[in-house]
């Protein structure tokens, strides 16, 4: 079993009477039928449907503070905090950042386990990235040997997030620019298309009845040196996508799938940086890919 503390997470908690309420009518999950203990993975949206932040919201139980904590790209924790103080009018609710107090960490490869350091949770998105901890500054090494897990760099988590196939945000999709099925939140539990109204609803639900997401962040392969990220993905002259993040001959890119199958059945090699690419489909997805038989 391994452990990584996740230095690019942070933690936003939002408090108050209204809390619950006020959360489910922002967020792309159901936070009503949320229990102590439990996590969702959700995001907030622009109202026209676009990624403001993803995130994973954890209802720690009242012997651990209540309210709930929010395990977020911590580059993104002060413009989350800003958008609920913008969006509470009346309500009971309190934001703040917590990141200077509270960390992440990632354990993976065993079974879960509870920590003395913090509350610890699975991870809503997929069972085989294993459980997520909410601790103290300083304290992941006490943690992971508590757990029974060897600490390891956060790069041997990501290496493990990208074989799974799971996009992060700021790398494989740009916030405030994507649309959460090209980001497969459709996929990975991270929205509810039974709730009621939230921030940018209209759009998504539009997009999952019509079934037009026409990109999608899938895996790719490559049997040479990693092409750089940031990189457009090729096909001849015709522009597919971008190259997200990479790690030991795998990697995810956001393509266009339309574009994937016509290279495909034209035989037209996908590169990126010249180097060649093999797009595939997740082994979670559920979304027609190029290649299948309808």
């Amino acid at each position: 079993m391994q452990a990584a503390l996740l230095p690019e997470r942070g933690v936003v908690k939002v408090s108050g009477d209204d809390g619950r309420g006020f959360l489910n009518g922002l967020l792309t999950v159901d936070i009503t039928t949320m229990t102590p203990g439990a996590a969702r993975y959700g995001a907030l949206l622009t109202p026209q449907g676009k990624i403001v932040s993803d995130f994973i919201v954890y209802q720690p139980t009242p012997e651990d503070g209540g309210g709930y904590l929010i395990d977020c790209p911590r580059a993104l924790t002060s413009l989350l905090v800003e958008k609920f103080k913008f969006y509470k009018l009346r309500a009971k609710v309190d934001a703040a950042d917590l990141s200077d107090q509270l960390g992440i960490m990632a354990v993976w490869g065993g079974g879960p386990g509870d920590s003395e350091f913090g509350p610890s949770f699975a991870d809503p998105r997929l069972a085989a990235l294993g459980t997520r901890v909410i601790l103290a500054p300083g304290t992941a090494g006490e943690a992971a040997a508590d757990l029974g897990a060897t600490l390891v760099d956060a790069e041997v988590y990501d290496a493990h997030r990208i074989g799974l196939g799971v996009p992060r945000g700021g790398l494989d999709f740009s916030y405030g620019d994507t649309f959460p099925h090209e980001a497969d939140m459709d996929q990975l539990g991270g929205v509810d298309f039974e709730k009621g109204c939230y921030v940018g609803q209209e759009v998504v639900s539009r997009v999952e009845h019509r079934a037009s997401a026409r990109s999608r962040v899938v895996p790719v392969t490559y049997d040479e040196f990693a092409p750089v990220s940031g990189l457009p993905v090729m096909a001849g002259e015709k522009t597919l996508g971008s190259l997200g993040s990479t790690a030991k001959g795998r990697g995810l890119a956001l393509l266009r799938l339309d574009r994937v199958a016509d290279a495909l059945a034209g035989g037209t090699p996908i590169t990126a940086g010249g180097v060649a690419i093999h797009p595939r489909k997740p082994d979670w997805a559920r979304f027609a890919f190029p290649g299948e038989s309808q």
